[in-house]
């Protein structure tokens, strides 16, 4: 075990967490030259199509420093959405590299990432990236840094992750300064925390774990604290990052369980794996995470409705490794059967939808994304609101309450006063502001959490500071507001999947944004069609999607004025009867142009 470092790389999205990976995996020749590629660890494909670390990956790494060291990393995401794949990953590690970017410097979520592994108690090693880059300010930087972390500017390796300028000393760090992993004392001989999960079609359930005290083998028998299931492991190995076989996993080390298991449900993230099974549990189960609050829920159902059991099998395997996704079955006259799921914010609603469309071939329609509310109806009874079809009418509402959040954002002081007036733009209450440092300011406030993640705070904040400003939040609580239902009706039908929840003030200018963003989506008809936005009834906004037009005179050679007007007036009529019998079919990458607006 004194051999065993096992640690994270953290930072803010885009920081270059997995390009470092990239550079530890050739220093180590844990991949050969002619396979690594850039972003190697992502292997999911919208990780590499939007540049992004969506999953945390594990891999174990072998340097030779004196003797032979195994070095256990987990590349973890950026983007606030994915906090909570930090948060598994950080309870199984001694480590984390805080990675911080030469030209951007401290950003929101660096901080927020600092202070889940410093409540983890873990050894946090701070490094400057990207020093290759001709407007890297690496002194600024490194000052930056080292007053955050409460050291010496000495203590702080500076380093380039695609150049590969320092990485071997900081390999060299990570095995001098991370402390080797603890046995616990405990009388149970295996035990081991699971922190993710995968599904495969011929080996059931894959557990991941971190191995805490004992050892595994291929034939044993196991048990699953949380769920009560009896597992035979089918094998055992680690990450090289392909799944490699091994004899056994030892205390302190990170590696996967075959369970053999077919049921997704058995299996949850942040259960604990015995070995063997005894009688008496208490004390055995280790300390997990804490459950994630899902902040935005939206309905999913198939345009098909004999596709409705493979979209709930599809939700059950993502869940396998996504322990943040949540639903409950939902039912719709106009929609059909389906699913309303929870999510940590609309990045993450996003690529959930395109995991089902592109991973298990489904066709879906998606709902606009809606935060929970409380309503408190007129007979005194307290109901909450995830979904607008479950919005009571007016007459029946006594008082509204929505969900706030405090937000922090992290902005350089010659964009301070443009950050200010974006805030009042969104109805934030700006409770302080300080120096972080002495080129970046702190600022604490408070928001509508609606306002905050579906809507356009994120990209006029990024816009009006050129990308350097950024934030983060958490939910606080519940707030009177006065709010209302918005319906949009195409073609004089109401769009259920459309309907959203609105500030009473902004129904008009809420109404008609997305009356345009709908115009601009959807295709052309034969016929004009009506878009319309309305509340309580009222027609409020409305747009017109012209007809398509073919020249039905183009075959004409000459004549009268009155052949022309007579073919024109037929194609009115035409149109006229197709207005009043057609109907849309609004195809899928619409709903989902839609969330991503």
């Amino acid at each position: 075990m004194n051999n065993i470092r096992n640690f994270v790389i953290i930072s803010h999205i885009d920081h270059g967490k997995s390009t470092l990976a990239d550079r530890f995996l050739e220093i180590t020749h844990s991949v050969s030259k002619e396979k690594l590629r850039d972003q190697y660890l992502d292997s999911m494909d919208l990780e590499r199509e939007k540049g992004i670390t969506i999953k945390m990956h594990p891999v174990r790494l072998l340097w030779q420093y004196h003797q032979e060291y195994i070095l256990n990393l987990i590349d973890t995401p950026g983007h606030v959405d994915f906090s909570y794949e930090i948060s598994r990953a950080l309870a199984c590690v001694e480590g984390a590299v805080l990675l911080v970017d030469a030209v951007k410097g401290i950003q929101a979520q660096t901080l927020f990432n600092l202070e889940q592994a410093q409540k983890q108690n873990l050894k946090i090693i701070g490094v400057i990236n990207k020093i290759d880059l001709p407007q890297a300010n690496v002194a600024e930087t490194k000052r930056e840094l080292a007053e955050v972390l409460n050291v010496a500017e000495t203590d702080l390796l500076a380093i380039s992750g695609r150049e590969g300028t320092n990485v071997g000393l900081l390999l060299e760090r990570i095995i001098n300064q991370v402390p080797p992993p603890q046995l616990k004392t405990s009388a149970q001989g295996f035990q081991a925390l699971v922190f993710d999960s995968q599904y495969d079609a011929f080996s059931g359930v894959i557990a991941y774990v971190r191995v805490f005290s004992g050892k595994i083998r291929k034939g044993d028998s196991a048990f699953l604290i949380a769920t009560k299931a009896n597992l035979q492991v089918k094998e055992v190995g680690y990450f090289l990052p392909h799944l490699k076989e091994c004899d056994e996993l030892r205390a302190g080390e990170i590696g996967y369980i075959k369970t053999g298991l077919k049921e997704p449900l058995l299996v949850r993230v942040g259960d604990t794996v015995i070995c063997p099974k005894v009688e008496n549990l208490s004390g055995l189960s280790l300390p997990g995470y804490q459950e994630p609050k899902q902040v935005l829920f939206l309905s999913l159902f198939p345009r098909d409705a004999g596709a409705f059991p493979n979209l709930k099998d599809a939700l059950l395997k993502l869940q396998l490794n996504d322990p943040a996704l949540k639903f409950e079955s939902e039912s719709k006259m106009a929609l059909g059967r389906g699913f309303r799921v929870g999510f940590l914010g609309a990045l993450h609603a996003e690529i959930v939808l395109k995991r089902l469309q592109k991973e298990f071939d489904l066709n879906l329609v998606a709902t606009s994304p809606q935060v929970v509310f409380k309503i408190l109806q007129s007979n005194g009874k307290e109901v909450i609101i995830s979904s607008p079809s479950l919005w009571p009418e007016a007459t029946q509402i006594q008082k509204i309450e929505e969900p706030y959040a405090r937000l922090e954002i992290v902005v350089p002081n010659i964009y301070f006063s443009q950050v200010v007036k974006i805030l009042q733009g969104f109805h934030v209450n700006l409770l302080s502001s300080k120096a972080l440092t002495a080129q970046k300011s702190l600022l604490e406030a408070e928001a509508p959490l609606r306002e905050i993640i579906t809507g356009s705070f994120y990209d006029k904040l990024k816009s009006g500071t050129e990308g350097y400003a950024s934030f983060n939040f958490e939910t606080i609580g519940f707030r009177e507001a006065g709010l209302v239902k918005l319906d949009i009706l195409v073609a004089g039908r109401k769009e259920d999947a459309f309907s959203r929840i609105v500030s009473q003030d902004e129904a008009y200018s809420e109404g008609k944004v997305f009356l345009q963003k709908l115009k601009d989506v959807l295709p052309a008809q034969q016929f004009a069609v009506a878009l319309q936005a309305s509340v309580g009834g009222n027609i409020i906004a409305r747009e017109t999607i012209r007809a398509l037009r073919k020249d039905v005179t183009a075959h004409l050679y000459g004549g009268d004025i009155t052949r022309r007007k007579k073919l024109w007036a037929k194609q009115r009529r035409g149109k006229e009867e197709l207005k009043q019998k057609g109907r849309i079919n609004i195809p899928a990458d619409v709903f989902l142009q839609i969330l991503k607006d």
